[in-house]
């Protein structure tokens, strides 16, 4: 009798616990997932509802349920050009940052010593200032008075300009988001063991595959977040083409602050949203599928 007594006490005992942890699980999570939810699960859902109605007469939004908002995004070269410009930028600028951003990822985890810390604190220094500020500041060094000019004369063009092309646009996409492609490379990279590099040259493979098969496996995790930190801002950027592009680069982002605070035209600019939403879910899902799938075969082949 005792021992039943003893069974059932320590049951209710894990039973109590269950539900104490349970609850503080709940507690935790509460504040982050009213957050989730109130900022980016509601917006969406707005948007997604907006994109199916149609402008009201003084601008805005009227209820309705149609499909010629997608219709005239996807049935119209012209309204789809946004997209097409904004996916080849964001790719370019990806890439671009991917170019510059490994090496000095590379160099400062390897090659930093004592002054890493300088070297990560003169990444983050830009941030400290406006990006505003620091876009306007293109508008100087990309200059005809300056790069631009100098350029010109250098290829004998006298009317050669940067700004205003893509060109332009491509270089501050670069220059605003490099840090946000560096910071995880160099996080890997500075865990990475330098013995399966020492290892990989005693055994005769040369610095390309030593790269090859050894450094850029390790990279990977921080190369697919870098690229997707990169590439998700990129695909919605609207200040950069603005400014250096001088709006003549006419990106998803122009083209939503064309509908939305030019037009009022609601509907039209929350389908051209939830399109850009979807091509980005595409877009990162395929490329993180491919990266995954690359690396599997490369484990496949060592093996």
């Amino acid at each position: 009798m005792q021992s039943g007594t003893t069974r059932t006490g320590a049951g209710s005992d894990g039973l109590g616990g269950r539900i104490r942890s349970a609850l503080l699980t709940f507690v935790l999570i509460l504040p982050a997932g009213a957050w989730y939810l109130v900022l980016l699960v509601a917006p969406l859902v707005i948007i997604t509802i907006f994109s199916f109605g149609v402008r009201a007469k003084n601008g805005g939004y009227a209820p309705a349920f149609v499909l010629d908002n997608y219709g005239a995004i996807l049935g119209d070269l012209d309204k789809a050009a946004p997209f097409t410009t904004s996916l080849s930028m964001a790719i370019a600028g990806t890439i671009g940052c991917l170019l510059v951003g490994l090496p000095l990822a590379y160099f400062i985890a390897t090659r930093g010593g004592s002054r890493k810390g300088l070297f990560i604190l003169l990444l983050v220094i830009p941030f400290w200032t406006s990006f505003l500020i620091r876009t306007y500041s293109w508008l100087i060094v990309l200059g005809p008075e300056n790069l631009g000019g100098f350029v010109g004369d250098v290829i004998g063009d006298d009317s050669f300009r940067i700004l205003g092309t893509p060109l332009a646009v491509l270089i501050g996409l670069v220059y605003g988001y490099l840090p946000l492609m560096v910071f995880p490379l160099y996080v890997t990279l500075e865990r990475m063991d330098r013995t399966l590099v020492e290892a990989s040259k005693d055994l005769g493979a040369s610095r390309w595959a030593t790269f090859r098969q050894v450094t850029l496996p390790i990279a990977l995790p921080g190369l697919i977040t870098g690229s997707i930190l990169v590439f998700i801002p990129m695909m919605g950027e609207y200040v950069i083409p603005q400014i250096l592009g001088y709006g003549r680069i006419y990106l998803v982002g122009n083209a939503l602050v064309t509908d939305f605070l030019e037009a009022r035209n609601w509907p039209a600019g929350s389908a051209k949203a939830v399109v850009l939403i979807a091509v980005m879910m595409f877009t990162v899902t395929f490329y993180t599928w491919f990266v995954n799938r690359g690396r599997r075969g490369r484990e496949v082949s060592v093996l």
